[in-house]
């Protein structure tokens, strides 16, 4: 799924529920604000609680010792900060109804 497929999903729920009360433009808006939210947080190291859905969080990798392809010579790779996304109970049982239906859990034809 695109940013764009979010947005018209986005709208489409918006449309159903409320109305057709907010353009694809506004929504498109919305969307990357809460993007630009979540970034902002992790750049500034917090973590993002989305109840239901999971957190994001920044966890610190430690100095490791790893391999130039092109060499084979051993290179140190310095200690450093990445996101990860630890999904919630509820998102991880919804993802394993779905795939105990029969359905992929991941497609391939993105």
């Amino acid at each position: 799924m695109t940013k764009a497929d979010l947005v018209e999903h986005v709208t489409a729920a918006i449309a159903r529920t409320s109305g057709p009360m907010i353009s694809k433009k506004d929504c498109a808006r919305v969307v990357d604000a809460f993007l630009d939210a979540i970034k902002l947080a992790l750049s500034e190291q917090q973590n993002i609680e989305v109840r239901g859905f999971g957190t994001f969080k920044i966890r610190r990798r430690k100095t490791r010792m790893a391999r130039n392809p092109r060499t084979g010579e051993p290179v140190e790779v310095a200690a450093r900060p990445v996101p990860v996304f630890k999904p919630s109970k509820e998102l991880r049982t919804l993802v394993a109804a779905e795939d105990e239906k029969g359905h992929p859990a991941a497609s391939s034809g993105e």
